[in-house]
C-alpha cells in the first residue's frame, strides 16, 4: 500500500524554520569573518589561525553560500536534490574548515590541553560547526517534508514490518579497516619508539590511550556486532538489554568527521611538501616516512568508522509511524 499525501498536508505545508535559523548563523558568522578580514583577528596562539583551508574571505564567501543554499530550501515547494547536494557540499567545507577541532575534542578527554589551544579559535570553530550542524539539519527536514510519498520521514520504497537487518559486507569491511588503521597507526608508532605522547603525559596519556584503543577497535566492531546492539550476558546489570544508540553513534560520527576532515588535511599538505622538497623534520624524531603511515591510517580509520557508523544507523533506526518504513 502506497501513502499518498494531499498538497494541504500538514507536513508539506508547515513553514520551515531550520533554513531560517541558518541564514541568522550565517548573517552573524559572516560578519565576525568579515569583521577580522578587514580590521584584523585576535592571536590564535602557534598555529596563528583559527580555521584551516577556508579563511580569510574565502570563509566570508562560505558563510554567503551557506545562507544562499538556506533561502532556497526555505522557498522550496518540492524535493530539489541538486539544491541538497550543494547545500551538503557546503556542510562538508565547513566540517573541514574547523577540523582543528578534533584537537580541541581530544585535549578536553584526556583533560589536557593542547598547546595550541585558545578560547577565541575554540569558539570560533564551534561557530564554523554550529553553521554546518544547522545546514544539514535544514537538508534533513527539506527532505523528510518533501521527498517521496511520506512527509513524516521522506523514505522510499514499500513499507512494510520493521525489524533489524543483517550487517552488509561492506559494513564489516569498512569496520575492520578502521581497526586496521587504528593498528597500523600503533606499528608506526612503535617502529620509531613510544617517547611521551605529543598531548599528553601522566593520568593524561593513560586516558588517551584507552580512548585510542576504544575508538579504535572497540566502537568499530561493535557498530556491526550484535553485542553493540544488545549488551553482552557478561555486562553486570545491562545483560539483554538494548544498547542506546547514541552511546555508539555520537562518538563514531564525532570522530569520524574529525579523523577525516582533519587527516585528510593533513595529507594534502603532506603531499604538497613531499612533491616540493619542504618538509620540515622538526627535532628529526618522526621521519617522513611515518607521516606517510600514521597520517593515511588515521584517514582510513576515519573513514571506516563513519561508514559502519552509517550503516548502524541505517539499520537501527525505528521505522516511520506515518508509513511504517
Amino acid at each position: 500500500m502506497t501513502l499518498t499525501l494531499s498538497p494541504s498536508d500538514p507536513a508539506r505545508t508547515r513553514p520551515p524554520l531550520l533554513p531560517y535559523a541558518v541564514i541568522a548563523w550565517a548573517l552573524v558568522y559572516g560578519a565576525l569573518r568579515m569583521a577580522w578580514t578587514v580590521g584584523g583577528a585576535p592571536g590564535f596562539g602557534p598555529l596563528h589561525t583559527d580555521l584551516v583551508v577556508v579563511t580569510g574571505w574565502w570563509s566570508v564567501a562560505l558563510c554567503a553560500a551557506a545562507g544562499g543554499t538556506a533561502g532556497v530550501l526555505a522557498r522550496a515547494r518540492t524535493w530539489r536534490p541538486g539544491v541538497a547536494a550543494l547545500a551538503w557540499a557546503v556542510c562538508a567545507l565547513l566540517l573541514v574548515s574547523c577540523a582543528l577541532f578534533l584537537l580541541d575534542v581530544v585535549g578536553f578527554l584526556i583533560l589536557q590541553l593542547s598547546p595550541a589551544f585558545t578560547v577565541a579559535g575554540f569558539l570560533s570553530r564551534v561557530g564554523a560547526l554550529t553553521g554546518a550542524v544547522l545546514l544539514h539539519l535544514a537538508v534533513l527536514d527539506h527532505r523528510r517534508r518533501l521527498r517521496g510519498d511520506c512527509g513524516g520521514c521522506g523514505r522510499t520504497g514499500r513499507p512494510g514490518r520493521w525489524s533489524v537487518g543483517p550487517v552488509p559486507g561492506w559494513a564489516r569491511i569498512a569496520a575492520w579497516a578502521a581497526v586496521v588503521g587504528c593498528l597500523l597507526r600503533l606499528a608506526a608508532q612503535v617502529a620509531v619508539g613510544s617517547g611521551e605522547l605529543p598531548m599528553a603525559e601522566g593520568f593524561s596519556a593513560a586516558l588517551f590511550e584507552v580512548g585510542f584503543l576504544l575508538a579504535g577497535v572497540l566502537l568499530p566492531l561493535a557498530l556491526v556486532h550484535r553485542w553493540g546492539r544488545v549488551w553482552p550476558r557478561w555486562v553486570p546489570l545491562l545483560a539483554g538489554r538494548t544498547v542506546p544508540r547514541g552511546l555508539l553513534l555520537v562518538p563514531a560520527a564525532l570522530f569520524s568527521v574529525g579523523l577525516v576532515g582533519y587527516f585528510g588535511v593533513g595529507i594534502a599538505q603532506l603531499t604538497v611538501e613531499t612533491v616540493t622538497g619542504t618538509f620540515d623534520p622538526g627535532d628529526g624524531r618522526y621521519p617522513l616516512w611515518f607521516f606517510w603511515v600514521a597520517e593515511p591510517a588515521y584517514w582510513v580509520w576515519g573513514w571506516g568508522l563513519g561508514v559502519a557508523a552509517l550503516d548502524h544507523h541505517l539499520r537501527t533506526r525505528r521505522p516511520c509511524r506515518r508509513c511504517g518504513r
